[in-house]
């Protein structure tokens, strides 16, 4: 079953985030789950199986200059003993069915280099390498 994401499932969610590296206590999961749930143009799925959450999934509106106004999968995470089993098939269409929804005529999303199979995985639903880019961060002391 996939559903919107509620508070109850922020263990789960910091449980899965982990599985891809992002290592966060759940004081902090639950601060970025509420400011994005806050937002209409956010959506946050998580898919539940037998009273377990195995997968989560995090969509947005982004408008842009210099690129077609879109939906974004910013998270999208299977848990890995759940892999392969067409979950992570169910919840891309699920951003999909959100961005028509919102009235954008296209899907993005960036993966990790090192994720040779989530690229396999994506291509295989239709997507295509468009760019690549370098990330650049500057931590900010505030």
């Amino acid at each position: 079953m996939i559903r919107e994401m509620i508070p109850t499932d922020i263990p789960a969610a910091r449980a899965l985030l982990s599985q891809l590296g992002y290592e966060m206590d759940s004081a902090e999961v639950e601060r970025r789950f509420n400011a994005v749930n806050e937002k209409e143009d956010h959506g946050v799925f998580v898919v539940e199986e037998e009273g377990r959450v195995i997968a989560l999934l995090h969509v947005y509106a982004r408008p842009a200059f210099d690129k077609p106004p879109e939906a974004i999968v910013q998270a999208i995470v299977v848990d890995q003993d759940a892999r392969g089993t067409g979950i992570g098939q169910a919840q891309m269409g699920v951003a999909e069915n959100w961005a028509s929804e919102h009235g954008f005529r296209s899907v993005a999303l960036t993966s990790n280099v090192k994720r040779s199979a989530a690229h396999a995985f994506y291509v295989a639903l239709g997507y295509s390498i468009e760019a690549t880019s370098h990330l650049f961060r500057k931590n900010l002391n505030v």
